[in-house]
């Protein structure tokens, strides 16, 4: 019985059966052995993100071993802040205020989306998510959706979950997660 089970797992193994591919974002593969920042910059949709880290210098931090967990918000999000928003975040005298921002989105460890609904539930329907960004997200379920509420009642659904890199995973969002005023 014990061989049949491990020529089961084997088969499983070999046929790539065992191994759940990563979801494609932004049209673009997704590698479970890059890093958050490597597999961000091939995603179309997360162009804007890419020139946000790079102009608040965070590319070092999030290329590094983690793990992290990235709430990161697609172009769309981003256009969905006032006009002039994000041209004026990407200058260099606002660069503490963009990082800021950015950590906002960052936790320090790996969290998947099973284990945060399990936070979730376990909390009775509403679990505080502490940032790296000094922020605290309020995790909701939302019929089959993880929301996310910032400290100035924004909402983001999460979009695409469990974006697997080698150091921690992606959940890409729909909205700018912002610190409190």
């Amino acid at each position: 019985m014990k061989a049949f089970h491990l020529a089961t797992a084997i088969l499983a193994l070999s046929t790539g059966m065992a191994l759940a591919e990563n979801p494609m974002v932004g049209g673009a593969a997704m590698y479970e052995d890059k890093n958050i920042v490597e597999n961000a910059v091939n995603s179309a949709d997360h162009t804007t993100l890419v020139a946000a880290v790079q102009a608040a210098g965070l590319v070092e931090t999030l290329s590094g071993a983690g793990p992290f967990t990235v709430f990161a918000p697609t172009n769309e999000a981003f256009a969905k802040l006032p006009a002039g928003t994000v041209e004026t975040l990407l200058k260099p005298e606002n660069k503490d205020q963009l990082t800021k921002i950015l950590t906002c989105h960052v936790v320090g460890k790996a969290v998947m989306a099973e284990a945060l609904n399990g936070m979730i539930k376990d909390d009775g329907g509403k679990h505080p998510v502490p940032t790296l960004g000094g922020c605290t997200l309020q995790a909701t379920y939302e019929g089959d959706m993880i929301k996310l509420t910032d400290e100035q009642g924004n909402v983001a659904s999460v979009t695409i979950a469990d974006v697997k890199q080698s150091n921690g995973v992606i959940h890409v969002i729909d909205t700018v997660m912002l610190p409190a005023m």
